[in-house]
């Protein structure tokens, strides 16, 4: 297959010396290998994209597995998508493979981390991802409201904003209670060590990022408009100046503007925010994702 006779350690450097492919022969080889599974185009395409799932990989080394282990588990998400990608949809191969790769990826880190042995649920995956992110979000909007939130109002909001039961977001609390992989202990163990907060990856863009950016970027802007159109008056306007605009306004303020309580207003948001994830939907689980 695609991969075969590819070390460890030879997968990077390969990666990295992989040509960069434009739209047109990206298709050519995506319907060679639908059509013909014809495995020379095969190999060409998931090559010129294994850069991405080496940069992928490197995000999550934070978690504490193996880079080693990483790249192999990136590897199989980018072949998964080479082998479902479907060219005549419009959209570019790396925008499809990000979801497969960052998949495939979060799945080994949840299979392998110490606290989480068993299977999740999707409700489960996303919260071990974003709880940490979405509870630092709820506990800054109620500071800048002058609002005292206890435990469970922060779950109850934590569950509302992911669009997961509360039920997961109490078992995930219990979950992530434990001791949690420190980025600045030293690797090796030894004090002379760097730590491995040194070693995590830029976030910024990726070249195939940058050079895909303007097609894809107009097609998730359609996608988001569309979505956006199927809101009321009034939950547009919401979503528009909670997310959209360079000062987001909060939740008491909006609720002043429109004579209602800051309870509502937070309800019509989240309410948007369903309506909105069902119009994504409709373009793939893939697409929903980026704005779950």
């Amino acid at each position: 297959m695609a991969l075969e006779g590819m070390t460890d350690e030879s997968l990077p450097r390969e990666a990295m010396r992989a040509e960069f492919l434009d739209a047109e022969t990206e298709a050519e080889l995506a319907r060679a290998w639908r059509d013909r599974r014809d495995e020379a185009a095969l190999h060409r395409l998931v090559m010129a994209y294994m850069r991405l799932a080496v940069s992928m990989a490197a995000k999550f080394r934070r978690y504490g597995a193996p880079m080693n282990d990483l790249i192999q588990e990136a590897s199989l998400g980018l072949m998964k998508a080479a082998d479902k990608f479907d060219p005549d949809r419009g959209v570019r191969f790396s925008t499809y493979a990000v979801w497969w790769i960052k998949a495939s990826i979060q799945e080994f880190v949840m299979r392998n981390w110490s606290m989480v042995r068993t299977g999740s649920t999707s409700s489960q995956k996303s919260l071990f991802f974003n709880m940490k992110r979405v509870q630092a979000q709820v506990e800054r909007e109620a500071d800048a409201e002058g609002v005292a939130l206890d435990g469970a109002q922060v779950r109850q909001r934590i569950a509302e904003l992911i669009g997961v039961p509360l039920a997961d977001v109490e078992m995930m609390e219990g979950r992530l209670a434990g001791s949690d992989f420190s980025l600045n202990t030293p690797q090796g163990g030894e004090e002379e060590s760097r730590e491995w907060v040194e070693t995590l990856a830029d976030d910024g863009e990726t070249p195939e990022e940058r050079v895909t950016g303007s097609h894809d970027g107009a097609l998730m802007r359609g996608w988001l408009g569309e979505a956006m159109g199927r809101l009321s008056d009034r939950e547009r306007y919401i979503v528009t100046e909670r997310r959209l605009i360079e000062e987001p306004r909060t939740l008491e303020s909006l609720g002043q503007e429109l004579g209602l309580s800051k309870e509502r207003v937070r309800q019509l948001e989240a309410q948007a925010f369903g309506k909105m994830r069902k119009s994504l939907e409709t373009h793939g689980q893939e697409v929903a994702s980026f704005f779950a």
